[in-house]
């Protein structure tokens, strides 16, 4: 574990940590990651926590979480996820975002490797929840795991887009909090199954008309 002259943690901060933690366990549990895929990470006052490289998600350890300042530095704990440039990208453009999580969950990166995808919206609105929870979901061109220039390609859709997908990779999903940002992936991941799961059938999505209600009456960003 890292050294750090950092100041003693608060309770806010432990908080997190372990909340951090019992999500990841659940993510884990119920089958939307597996190995040591996937990262999650959360905003605090003075940095953010970030889940360590090569760390299972239903394995974390609160103390041993990575938490990173806003200058990038390594304040404490192991080292971070080497998807960090792609959160911070995130953060760095979307103010509303507080967390992040970022899983390679079955259907949603099956969707990923499709041809003919809509690269503006890979997901149509077949549901309310979708249009509510996720919103329209971008497809961002395919980088390595770890690429910098993720981090370019990923921040110009963040303003505007709480969910992305990243071609054959997986789903990067931002939220006001760490419960939020899980909640909006399950529903991804469960829009995803079904998107698969109608292929070749005739489907009826939702209306611009319907849309527009779930805007008024729900702040929908679709």
């Amino acid at each position: 574990m890292n050294a750090s002259s950092h100041r003693p943690m608060s309770p806010a901060e432990q908080r997190a940590r372990e909340r951090l933690c019992e999500i990841g366990r659940s993510l884990y549990a119920r089958g939307l990651t597996a190995g040591s895929s996937g990262n999650l990470s959360v905003q605090l006052d003075d940095g953010w926590l970030f889940t360590p490289t090569n760390a299972c998600l239903g394995e974390l350890d609160p103390a041993r979480l990575s938490k990173v300042g806003f200058d990038g530095r390594l304040l404490c704990g192991d080292a971070p996820t080497k998807e960090l440039p792609l959160h911070t990208a995130v953060y760095q453009r979307r103010g509303a975002a507080r967390a992040i999580v970022h899983l390679h969950s079955h259907y949603a990166v099956a969707v990923s490797v499709l041809e003919g995808v809509d690269p503006r919206s890979v997901l149509p609105a077949l549901t309310a929840y979708c249009v509510m929870k996720v919103g329209r979901v971008p497809l961002v061109p395919y980088f390595r795991p770890g690429d910098p220039r993720v981090a370019d390609a990923i921040r110009d859709l963040a303003g505007e887009h709480a969910a992305v997908l990243l071609a054959n990779h997986g789903p990067v999903v931002s939220g006001d909090s760490i419960e939020a940002a899980a909640y909006a992936m399950e529903e991804l991941e469960a829009t995803a199954r079904l998107l698969l799961q109608l292929d070749g059938k005739r489907v009826r999505v939702l209306t611009e008309e319907q849309i527009d209600e779930l805007r008024r009456e729900f702040g929908a960003r679709w």
